[in-house]
């Protein structure tokens, strides 16, 4: 299952918090965005509630739904957050048990 970090946690609630997303219900999507031919990209978005396909995932009082296409390739993920500037955040992934880059 995917695994999110706490600045990751806290940059997810803090985005939640400052949309029109409830704070109860929504979080942030991770689904699969075409990207031409065969390919795709993954897209973040914030939602107000998951899909009825979506995977949940809950940690330290973030959200996180993925689409069912995506919840296998993100199993034995890490999500990971760096906060830039205020209000922009970049998100990353990488292997469980790699380190941060």
């Amino acid at each position: 299952m995917l695994t999110i970090t706490p600045t990751a946690a806290d940059a997810i609630k803090a985005l939640v918090s400052s949309s029109p997303v409830p704070d109860d219900e929504g979080g942030l999507k991770i689904s699969t965005k075409p990207t031409g031919d065969t390919k795709s990209a993954l897209e973040l978005s914030l939602v107000d509630a998951p899909a009825d396909t979506d995977s949940v995932v809950e940690e330290q009082g973030s959200r996180v739904f993925l689409e069912d296409a995506v919840a296998p390739l993100l199993d034995s993920k890490v999500l990971d957050a760096q906060v830039e500037e205020p209000g922009q955040v970049r998100f990353s992934l990488r292997d469980q048990g790699a380190e941060p880059v």
